[in-house]
């Protein structure tokens, strides 16, 4: 199992290009089941979670081509995915495959939408807390789907199609915003969603399905609306940045100090981490290249933080303000509000001789004046990059130990660190 070893003190200077939205790639991926045609997705991110959505998308019959490299293509530019759903030849997703991904359960939407049955295995992912998927089966249950659980796997059935309705959630669910929003498309009527999700990938999947022939307004609001249509075409789409690795190296550049740009980042897809970041002192300049982050020796200032969804403190950045603040002068709060167990990486992070303290859901961060190297585990993706990030600043060497976490969301995180002045390399056991 390969390993991170990090030699800490450096300080990081130069250019990290932001690579495709994860949490955007993987609903447009799905969203490829709507439509007979092709759907063209650029800057999509190398990542082991795009190759296991591939894996499912072929279970159902999906084809997948991977563009080659074209003239003018820049070293760090993303794939060019070409996915066609012409002939969808199963509608049953497999527990052993969306077991090991949670956002591959989104496919029951689709696939009920386009063929009016699915059956798909409650979802694995992340331990980071039970993420529910009742909201998702309510949403499907208001646009006129038969649900059933049966042995483990949820069985959605429409067969004289879908129908425009009235969603309203009790609270804000991302993975819920995109269901209703994909079976929605190709429900006969209209459909309001309250209390909708806010984020940006919200948004930029509704834009893709509305290059497809989708008629949605609203998105990135509460409040969406959805006029159903009987058929999507296939569209050409890029994917946004993405906002949870720009903040994450922004976070490595003040914790390490130096002075980065962060290539093709776009602020006001993060603008309160940044504003946060701005109050630990670190100077934060949006550009017409993206955003450059700089910290040239000045002590990083204690916040008070409480995670909440767009637009508010992004949950995925949680971890990686924690590790920032051990270096604070002086006592930081953060208090999670959307998953309950997203502390795991606390524990890791005493390792390096942090000083945190948990009370329920808020941890209070006393900053040290040094950290130390040291072996630890990762728990979880963003809990593993935290670990990366303290290791940055640590006297000594770190070893990050099962860093297959990492490779689910961060693309080519070592070799983007390394090209910045950091002393990290990949062991591979």
């Amino acid at each position: 199992m390969d390993r991170i070893r990090i030699v800490g003190g450096a300080r990081l200077s130069g250019t990290i290009p932001i690579s495709g939205a994860k949490n955007a790639t993987l609903p447009l991926m799905i969203a490829s089941l709507l439509t007979e045609g092709t759907l063209i997705l650029e800057n999509v991110p190398r990542l082991v979670d795009v190759v296991q959505l591939q894996r499912i998308l072929g279970n159902h019959g999906v084809d997948i081509m991977i563009a080659g490299k074209r003239p003018g293509d820049a070293p760090n530019s993303g794939r060019t995915l070409h996915i066609s759903a012409k002939h969808i030849v199963d509608t049953t997703a497999p527990y052993e495959l969306v077991s090991k991904m949670r956002a591959s359960f989104w496919v029951l939407a689709p696939l009920v939408a386009r063929r009016g049955e699915a059956r798909v295995s409650m979802p694995g992912g992340c331990a980071i807390g039970t993420r529910p998927v009742d909201l998702l089966i309510m949403a499907m249950e208001k646009l006129g789907a038969q649900i059933d659980i049966e042995g483990g796997y949820v069985v959605a059935r429409a067969p004289r199609g879908l129908r425009g309705g009235e969603i309203e959630f009790p609270k804000i669910t991302v993975g819920g915003t995109h269901t209703a929003v994909m079976a929605a498309t190709l429900a006969n009527g209209t459909t309001v969603i309250e209390n909708a999700a806010r984020e940006p990938e919200i948004g930029d999947v509704a834009d893709c399905l509305n290059k497809m022939g989708a008629k949605i307004s609203g998105a990135g609001t509460p409040r969406i609306v959805i006029e159903g249509v009987a058929k999507l075409d296939g569209a050409r789409h890029s994917v946004l940045p993405d906002r949870i690795e720009t903040g994450t190296y922004a976070m490595a550049v003040a914790m390490a100090g130096g002075d980065v740009l962060l290539q093709n980042a776009r602020p006001e897809l993060l603008q309160a981490a940044l504003d946060v970041l701005g109050e630990t002192g670190v100077a934060v300049t949006p550009t017409n290249e993206g955003i450059r982050i700089t910290r040239n020796g000045a002590a990083l200032a204690p916040v008070e933080v409480t995670t909440a969804p767009f637009p508010g403190f992004p949950t995925d950045l949680q971890a990686q303000l924690m590790a920032l603040m051990t270096r604070a002068n002086g006592v930081s709060r953060i208090t999670e509000t959307i998953f309950e167990n997203r502390f795991m990486h606390v524990q890791e992070l005493a390792r390096f001789g942090a000083h945190i303290h948990l009370d329920g859901q808020t941890a209070t961060v006393e900053g040290v004046k040094r950290l130390r190297g040291a072996p630890v585990m990762a728990t979880d993706l963003r809990a593993s990059v935290s670990l990366v990030i303290a290791a940055l600043a640590a006297e000594g060497e770190t070893m990050v130990n099962r860093v297959y976490h990492l490779d689910r969301g961060f693309e080519r995180l070592e070799e983007k660190l390394s090209h910045c002045g950091a002393t990290i390399e990949r062991l591979s056991a």
